[in-house]
């Protein structure tokens, strides 16, 4: 039913950010326990659930053929890729089973990650997400995000400056997914600042 959104957004050459929202009644059940309800909340939400719900949306999405009748769909998840990243090896081999597989695709998963799916850093403040993330994800598909207002711009700063420090990229791969990677997406620029 969603195939009319999938078209124009394809045919509009924009890309559709795919972003969490709180847990149904029915899914927030799952979250509950002997603790206090902030827990619940937070489990369900930034805490976990939202990241897990995203991460399966795209899989679920995959796994519909939506890439094979819209090969050209652009998505946009956050926080690092909603955990698909850590598993994105594993998901790889079952979504291409013959048998008891996810169906055949005119695209293997692996092609759809690298060709229709962008990941922000959104909140995520540490570097080993980030690399995993590279070992599994072009440079060119991934993009800086602070998340704001749910998170600070003074910790996505800080958070940039270590990666800067850290030397596992380089000034070109720092550039694309500071904001080359997202100009070149949303087809818009960036201000520059005069040296």
């Amino acid at each position: 039913m969603y195939d009319v959104l999938w078209a124009k957004a394809s045919e509009l050459d924009v890309p559709i950010y795919l972003h969490p929202t709180f847990p149904s009644a029915r899914m927030a059940e799952s979250f509950k326990g002997e603790y206090p309800e902030f827990v619940v909340a937070n489990l369900g939400t930034s805490g976990w659930g939202w990241h897990s719900d995203v991460g399966l949306h795209v899989l679920k999405l995959f796994a519909a053929g939506v890439f094979d009748r819209f090969p050209k769909l652009k998505i946009i998840i956050g926080h690092m890729g909603e955990m698909l990243p850590f598993m994105l090896e594993r998901c790889f081999e079952m979504s291409s089973k013959t048998r008891g597989g996810w169906g055949l695709r005119q695209r293997p998963l692996r092609q759809v990650w690298d060709e229709n799916i962008w990941i922000t850093t959104s909140g995520v403040w540490s570097l080993a997400p980030i690399k995993c993330i590279l070992e599994n994800t072009r440079v060119d598909r991934i993009m800086y995000s602070v998340d704001y207002p749910f998170e600070s711009n003074d910790n996505g700063r800080a958070w940039f400056e270590q990666l800067e420090a850290s030397g596992i990229l380089n000034g070109e791969e720092l550039e694309k997914i500071a904001y080359r990677n997202a100009e070149q997406l949303l087809k818009v620029q960036a201000p520059r600042i005069p040296a």
